[in-house]
């Protein structure tokens, strides 16, 4: 094993297509461990010091830990790449060598623990790398419940939904469809080259909608709308992309933004115009992306942090996120 810190972004970039075959090795990552997620976030916002560390195995990249190096009221903080965008965080390691390039990967950060005082793994799912890391006494690492990420468990078949889903919200979203069945409706999916025009819609839904709150909404700020112009196409690449509008009597009256990714898929936002709220364009549009993902054979379908109560109402259960937080070497 051989284990590298990686202070400069060109590095980053330089190791793409190694970091997305790691990713994709890694069994339980998700989009937001991905290169196409976290290279624009770095090249948007940049926080603080890069502080990545890569272990390679005979020239193989088998682990990754993409942090950052904070320094503010908490002292020199190691925090995660993505972190306020990504509703779960980890580190990579391949299943092959997660002892072994573990323990590389805590060496590194125990030998250049000068230039650091506490380590905080935020929003790491349960099933997250950095939870089984092996450490040893020369560490201490303390875990807390951090974000609960309610998940609805799908069925095998499409046909099997009513089984999955409370009757009271298969009746909203027949009602929905039967609705927005009486007008000249679409759903069109973003595609290379055709993807912008979403996204636009996308931003100004759901400024729209929170405007009307009198907030300013997730997608007010600037550096967040750049974020996702670059990480979209990526994305999109990648095949992880779900991007969706719907427009009634071509109007837009609705999108969604979500990812597929192996046996889960995940809702991460969306916006509706309220002037088509009898036609509940988000039920139809979330409906559409848990029926798309049962029918491409996910089991999850995650709809990320918050308890907002529409969550529960499609059955989906609390799961929660973990705080591990290290400090300090012996």
């Amino acid at each position: 094993m051989k284990a590298t810190l990686m202070t400069d972004g060109a590095m980053l970039e330089a190791i793409a297509p190694e970091w997305e075959a790691l990713w994709r090795r890694g069994g339980g990552t998700t989009p937001f461990s991905s290169p196409a997620w976290l290279l624009p976030w770095w090249e948007v916002f940049r926080p603080g010091d890069l502080f990545t560390v890569a272990v390679r195995h005979d020239d193989r990249l088998v682990a990754l830990a993409p942090l950052y190096r904070e320094d503010g009221p908490w002292g020199r903080r190691l925090l995660p790449l993505g972190i306020s965008v990504s509703d779960y965080s980890d580190v990579l390691i391949d299943p092959e060598h997660r002892e072994a390039a573990g323990s590389a990967l805590l060496a590194v950060l125990h030998d250049h623990h000068p230039l650091w005082d506490l380590w905080s793994a935020e929003e790491a799912p349960p099933d997250a790398a950095v939870l089984t890391l092996p450490w040893g006494a020369s560490w201490t690492a303390t875990i807390e419940p951090h974000s609960a990420c309610p998940v609805l468990m799908l069925p095998r078949t499409v046909a099997d939904l009513p089984a999955a889903v409370p009757a009271r919200t298969m009746r909203k979203w027949r009602m929905a469809q039967n609705r927005v069945g009486r007008r000249a409706w679409r759903i069109e999916r973003a595609e290379p080259g055709h993807w912008r025009p979403l996204l636009d819609d996308l931003f100004a839904l759901h400024q729209q909608r929170w405007i009307g709150r009198n907030q300013p909404g997730v997608l007010a700020d600037a550096d967040v709308r750049r974020f996702h112009q670059r990480a979209v196409p990526r994305l999109l690449e990648a095949g992880l992309l779900r991007l969706s509008r719907l427009s009634i009597d071509d109007c837009v009256a609705g999108a969604y933004y979500g990812f597929d990714q192996g046996l889960r898929s995940f809702a991460y936002i969306g916006g509706f115009d309220p002037a088509f709220a009898f036609e509940s364009p988000g039920t139809i549009l979330l409906g559409a992306a848990i029926e798309a993902a049962t029918h491409r054979g996910a089991s999850e379908f995650h709809f990320l942090r918050g308890q907002e109560l529409y969550k529960y109402g499609w059955g989906a259960v609390d799961r929660w996120n973990q705080r591990l937080t290290i400090k300090g070497c012996a």
